[in-house]
């Protein structure tokens, strides 16, 4: 019978990755809940579509799982899950691309005219500053979209979900200076299309978290363990 994930939340890698394999609840639980976010976050940049990277999640944890005695723990179980869910996204992306359609050229002057409006706004009060700040969210997601995915990806990991320069190199398997060099022309070219204004707005974009995050959790859970969400 499996421990409660308050009972677990203090062993390493190695001995999580044992529970998993076993299928403990308890242990499938606890991963995704600390893993979620940085996923989602890896798989959207990738993907640029929220209900695609949230299959792509769930996919990459069921593959993650199922290899799961592969774990060595030459990496952290974080790390390790990152590079699956990476390759994972960038399966679906390739398998998609011939299906999407190139990006208007119109795009960029939709984001400029949309910028203004938002700076127009941004002055207001109460309500309608609290809806400035959502819009402005919004927008910073969409100016993040037009960054090469490569930049993207560093982006994302880097700046939104947090990471070390290191741990992203890690995660990509790119060398430190790479990460250093896509990381620079990602900001560069967010410079550009954004005012500076906007950029303390980074926090709590791409949001995955409370009810979506739970279930998230919840339909793995299941999957893996056979085990009824309560």
């Amino acid at each position: 019978m499996g421990l409660h994930a308050e009972d677990i939340t203090g062993i390493d890698d190695i001995a999580l990755a044992r529970r998993i394999g076993q299928r403990d609840p308890a242990a499938v639980r606890l991963m995704t809940e600390r893993n979620n976010q940085r996923l989602f976050r890896a798989a959207w940049s990738i993907l640029g579509d929220r209900s695609e990277a949230e299959d792509a999640v769930q996919s990459a944890y069921c593959q993650a799982f199922a290899a799961i005695h592969s774990f060595a723990g030459r990496s952290s179980l974080s790390t390790w899950l990152t590079r699956i869910v990476i390759n994972e996204a960038l399966g679906r992306g390739r398998a998609a691309s011939r299906r999407r359609a190139r990006l208007d050229a119109e795009s960029v002057t939709d984001l400029d005219d949309y910028r203004d409006k938002l700076m127009r706004g941004s002055i207001e009060q109460g309500a309608e500053a609290a809806l400035a700040r959502k819009q402005m969210r919004m927008m910073l997601e969409k100016a993040i979209v037009t960054l090469p995915s490569e930049f993207r990806l560093v982006f994302v990991m880097r700046e939104i979900e947090g990471l070390s320069v290191e741990e992203v190199a890690e995660a990509l398997g790119i060398l430190p200076a790479t990460v250093k060099t896509r990381l620079l022309r990602a900001r560069r070219r967010l410079r550009e299309a954004l005012a500076p204004e906007f950029q303390a707005s980074l926090i709590g974009v791409f949001p995955f978290a409370g009810v979506d995050c739970a279930a998230l959790t919840e339909r793995v859970v299941h999957a893996l363990c056979g085990e009824q969400s309560g």
